[in-house]
């Protein structure tokens, strides 16, 4: 199959776009009449009809039982969406909405930015709109602190980046003096100042390797703190997300199933079968389109989801992008997740 793509030729392209675009459009199977109409061709509807038998034969369209017309399939929407699309360029008004929520002020909560993305692409493409937040591990350490509470348990205050706080308690086997924990504490932010926890934690590990024998109790107790403050969380998620305008998606005719609905619900909430998506997404260039069953989970199996990374001057921050019925209208999706990005990456840059 990887060559029938080369097999189509001028004539058959045309055709299956003009299907493409109908389809899209109207939600009904296209049948040669309409195509014949459509295309700017002069073809017989025999003509047509056997251009259409060879498509579905290829599995770019199929027919559906009531109907003598036919719809496109996945490979059907991938092939025009990687061949035959026509982008629009997004237009002055939808632009201007863009900006005016995504151009805003330095300083305050950076999440509050990336749910008003998430709903400008849910008010914009009528579909849901999703956003990943940055993961918290990219943020560096700028201040520890240790507070002693009863029963040999500390109370650890991180701050990263002047502006996040974590608050974590941890058992230590005895218990320490204020002062202890305050020299402790200053040792540890010397150490690991400036680096992201994970860096930190590679840094103390190396150093407790290195350097025991030479080491004072001080040290020793120290790093063993530190070794407990900077064990990442099992229950913390690497990815977080939002989601925006999920009832969108009840007024898409594939989706009308209330049993395909409830199962699309719960993959939000649980986030179980995004993530791998929204991650691959992360480390791709541009715009990436999950077409079906390319998802790779049943239950995405009626939707499209169409990506971007946004990023800042440091790299590629997380993703943004929208998930919909396999009918949308992709060649203006796809340029509003593009700008969006772009956008929201020069949001996040201002605000430094």
């Amino acid at each position: 199959m990887a060559h029938d793509d080369e097999r189509l030729n001028e004539r058959a392209r045309q055709l299956l776009r003009v299907l493409v675009e109908s389809y899209i459009r109207d939600g009904q199977p296209v049948g040669s009449r309409a195509l014949s109409r459509d295309s700017g061709l002069s073809l017989s509807s025999a003509t047509i009809r056997n251009v259409m038998a060879d498509l579905e034969s290829l599995g770019f369209v199929a027919s559906p039982h009531t109907s003598a017309g036919r719809i496109p399939t996945d490979r059907g929407y991938r092939f025009f969406v990687d061949t035959l699309l026509r982008s629009r360029p997004v237009d002055a008004g939808s632009l201007d909405e863009l900006r005016r929520h995504l151009d805003v002020a330095p300083g305050g909560d950076p999440k509050a930015l990336f749910a008003n993305a998430s709903q400008l692409l849910s008010n914009l493409t009528r579909l849901a709109g999703v956003v990943t937040v940055p993961r918290p591990q990219l943020a560096r350490l700028t201040h520890l602190e240790f507070v002693g509470l009863s029963d040999n348990r500390v109370l650890v205050v991180l701050v990263f980046d002047d502006r996040e706080v974590q608050n974590r308690i941890i058992q230590l086997p005895r218990a320490h003096t204020p002062e202890e924990l305050r020299r402790a504490a200053q040792f540890l932010t010397e150490q690991m100042i400036g680096r992201t926890p994970a860096e930190a934690r590679e840094e103390i590990l190396r150093q407790l390797q290195e350097a025991q024998q030479q080491m004072n109790t001080l040290m020793v107790e120290a790093i063993s703190l530190a070794q407990q403050v900077l064990t990442p969380e099992p229950a913390r998620p690497d990815l977080e997300y939002i989601v925006a305008g999920e009832t969108n998606l009840m007024g898409a005719a594939q989706l009308t199933s209330v049993e395909k609905l409830k199962r699309l619900f719960e993959a939000f909430n649980e986030k179980r079968d995004f993530l791998h998506l929204l991650d691959q997404s992360l480390h791709a260039d541009g715009v990436q389109i999950f077409i079906g069953q390319e998802s790779g989970y049943q239950v995405l199996d009626d939707c499209s989801i169409v990506t971007a990374p946004y990023s800042d001057t440091d790299g590629v921050l997380g993703v943004i992008g929208v998930i919909g019925p396999t009918r949308m209208a992709y060649e203006r999706v796809i340029p509003i997740v593009d700008m969006t990005a772009r956008l929201l990456g020069s949001a996040l840059n201002s605000r430094r």
